[in-house]
């Protein structure tokens, strides 16, 4: 099995100063490299090859944060790096040992708190990363999007370039990628529209909610004919409908429970006047914003304390491999997550959670961890870190019964507490609380070790193998306008690094008791994945967009050097009739077929028994299928897992890390590489005997996963499918086994 090439020189060094006067445009190349500047620009090598540049406030020579460095853990001398930095007035260009230009900033602004790069992005670029966005684009060249952190968003500034270079924004807060100066508001109009009641999980649980759909109108003018970047903000900090039509046609739309407060998409305008309609929810107050995409792209913040981020340079590997050198690396995934992880909404009680173990053992489908998601604590108030006794009489012994099962039991433990529990008085009473919320005030490091206290004392006597911290956002973007730390810091400042506090608490109390740490979470930032920490896309819905979009969120995570995410297999929220329902159960095979070829394999499901035998004895048989060929897979799977640790690997990975000098490669939105062998091709429309795959250009070509037939590279080809796989090809001249 061949993983990637030798890392060695990645993991070595630092980072050079460069400071001092000088006029022009000058070129960092030496051995030994002095310490230069050139005005307010910082300039710093650290890693070789990779350099952080930093645009001062005007009058300082130095960046002074008021906050900890809380993504880069190495800060070392590099001596002879493989790029260099050119200095030219407000730009800066980075060029490769050979001297080739890959990077190039074209402007730096920092005015009144507000961090703005631009750099070159020319047309045949393809851009990947930000993380997890339920806007359905791969390639976000041009795009525009609001790095916030919500409920099926998870906001990661790390772009990936098919041009050899990446770029990690520095930044705690709110950040927006190519945004527009220019909007219109949209107008409601009296009449029209649906109401509905759904069934929603919430803060405080399970709830109905009444849902009324509106029509908002507004007239867009654009100047010229181009492909234009537009961005529609609801106005509310979820929404529950994106849905948004120019001169009658729709661009955007995507339903579900839950959404993020803003969506993007990219379309050609003549130049003119255009009329816009939105289908939204009530108490929506839609903003859109729009501009002609331009061959730049932009990252802003609107609070900084200077222009701060790192460029890295070679392959996607060697960049992602560069990343995690300087922000953590990712530690190795237990080999017992690496299976099934079996999920619902939920179980009741230990002997719901025994007799679904007995049942699969019966039926003799593999599986290898079983999740409690949330009430467990009855009551006791949400996440007291108590189990109620008269449906949990005895945690430890359900955790040993598993374990003599060869189970793990992974259970949900939340960073919000009930104030009337137990705990939540010990941690109001403190002040332990982000003000006016129900989350503890991770920020405040006494806080996170009170919490972590109650965490050991409270659970970690019971067994549990893994854990699930759940809304780690905190949901609903609830930083925004509070302050933390005892009311050092403001929500704007911190406003998107929560979940990698939260998982450091609990990964470095897991490691100081001598636990083998495995955390699921639901939000993440840069540097996450040394926290042994894998995320899932969400509470998302279940239709055929939404897993199309689950797809191109997860390779956004990937490009964004995030390497543990899968999503719910099923999707959470599921129609009523799901048992029988041949539609529903078809596009439920889907996800699960595609989940046997993510980097971890759960299904869920919101008031759901998702346990195979409950959909039939069809749909059962496909199952288990899938999960036989997930457990063939996992020495393939694990050796990959241990090159995430060692060399900084990606097992789901966009084409662009493989065949990044193949163009027809780069335009396709669903297909990707399984670690180095296995291309897998994902089935995401109903109905469907054949699929249309296109086979990279590759050495030797392709082999059918399931035929054996060979294919040459550099070509579509159409197969035959059926209800029980999806197509896979396996990469002449690369090993499975």
């Amino acid at each position: 099995m061949r993983l990637m090439g030798p890392m060695g020189l990645m993991g070595l060094m630092g980072k050079i100063i460069l400071m001092g006067k000088i006029i022009g445009s000058i070129v960092f190349w030496l051995a030994v490299l002095p310490v230069y500047s050139q005005g307010r620009f910082k300039v710093s090598y650290v890693a070789p090859q990779a350099v952080r540049i930093q645009y001062l406030p005007e009058g300082k020579t130095e960046v002074t944060p008021s906050l900890p460095d809380w993504v880069y853990v190495k800060h070392e001398e590099v001596k002879t790096p493989m790029l260099s930095a050119t200095v030219k007035g407000n730009g800066v260009t980075v060029r490769n040992k050979a001297g080739r230009v890959v990077f190039r900033a074209l402007r730096h602004e920092w005015k009144d708190g507000q961090a703005t790069l631009v750099f070159d992005s020319p047309k045949g670029e393809h851009l990947y990363g930000l993380g997890q966005f339920q806007d359905g684009y791969t390639d976000i060249r041009g795009l525009s999007r609001r790095l916030t952190q919500v409920n099926t968003q998870i906001s990661i500034p790390m772009l990936l370039s098919s041009k050899g270079y990446g770029v990690l924004w520095n930044n705690y807060g709110l950040t927006d990628y190519n945004p527009s100066d220019r909007c219109v508001a949209l107008v409601r109009q009296e009449g029209g529209g649906q109401t509905e009641v759904v069934n929603v999980t919430s803060t405080e649980g399970g709830k109905q909610e009444v849902r009324k759909r509106n029509v908002f109108t507004a007239t867009l003018e654009v100047a010229k004919t181009a492909d234009y970047a537009l961005l529609l903000d609801v106005g509310q900090k979820m929404a529950r409908r994106h849905q948004l039509s120019v001169d009658g046609q729709p661009v955007i739309d995507m339903h579900n429970l839950w959404l993020p407060p803003t969506a993007s998409t990219i379309v050609k305008l003549t130049k003119g006047r255009h009329t816009v309609t939105a289908e939204l929810s009530n108490g929506d107050q839609p903003v859109l914003y729009y501009h002609a995409v331009a061959n730049e792209t932009v990252l802003r913040s609107p609070v900084s304390e200077a222009v701060d981020y790192t460029v890295f340079i070679g392959s996607p590997d060697e960049i992602i491999s560069t990343y995690r050198d300087l922000t953590g690396h990712a530690p190795v995934m237990p080999s017992w997550a690496l299976g099934y992880i079996h999920c619902r909404e939920r179980f009741h009680s230990s002997a719901e959670i025994l007799a679904t173990a007995h049942r699969f053992q019966r039926e003799q489908l593999p599986v290898s961890m079983l999740v409690q998601d949330w009430q467990y604590w009855g009551k006791y108030g949400w996440n007291s870190m108590r189990f109620d006794e008269e449906f949990y009489p005895d945690p430890k012994a359900l955790t040993d019964s598993l374990h003599q099962m060869n189970l793990r039991l992974m259970l949900s433990v939340w960073s919000k507490i009930d104030k009337q529990s137990d705990v939540g008085r010990q941690m109001e009473q403190a002040g332990y609380y982000i003000p006016g919320t129900d989350w503890i005030d991770f920020f405040n490091p006494e806080a996170a070790a009170t919490y972590w206290k109650h965490f050991k004392e409270r659970l970690l006597p019971l067994g549990i193998d893994a854990w699930w911290q759940d809304a780690t956002e905190p949901e609903n973007d609830d930083l925004l306008g509070r302050r933390v730390n005892g009311g050092q810091w403001a929500g704007e400042q911190v406003r998107n690094v929560y979940p990698l506090l939260v998982c450091k608490t609990v990964y470095e109390g897991l490691l100081q008791a001598g636990k083998e740490p495995m955390i699921l979470t639901r939000s993440g930032f840069p540097g996450i994945q040394r926290y042994g920490v894998a995320l899932w896309s969400g509470d998302v819905g279940n239709d055929w967009e939404t897993l199309r979009r689950q797809i191109t969120g997860g390779l956004g995570m990937q490009a964004a050097g995030i390497p543990w995410w899968t999503y719910d297999a099923g999707g959470f929220f599921r129609p009523q009739n799901q048992y029988n329902d041949p539609a529903y159960i078809e596009r439920m095979l889907r996800w699960i077929e595609i989940s046997v070829f993510l980097p971890l394999m759960r299904v869920h499901g919101y008031m759901s028994d998702t346990e195979p035998w409950n959909y039939g004895p069809e749909a059962q048989a496909v199952i288990a299928d899938c999960l036989r060929e997930r457990y063939r897979l996992l020495p393939y799977i694990e050796r990959c897992a241990k090159a995430i640790a060692d060399e900084g690997y990606t097992l789901m990975r966009p084409l662009v890390f493989d065949f990044s000098d193949d163009e027809e490669a780069l335009k396709q939105s669903y297909e990707y590489m399984f670690g180095p062998s296995l291309l897998v091709s994902p089935v995401v429309e109903p109905g469907v005997t054949s699929w249309r795959t296109y086979l990279p250009k590759n050495k030797g070509g392709w082999y059918d996963y399931h035929s054996g037939q060979h294919y040459d590279g550099g070509q579509y080809v159409t197969t035959t499918v059926t209800k029980a796989y999806i197509p896979v090809f396996v990469r002449a001249g690369y090993m499975i086994q």
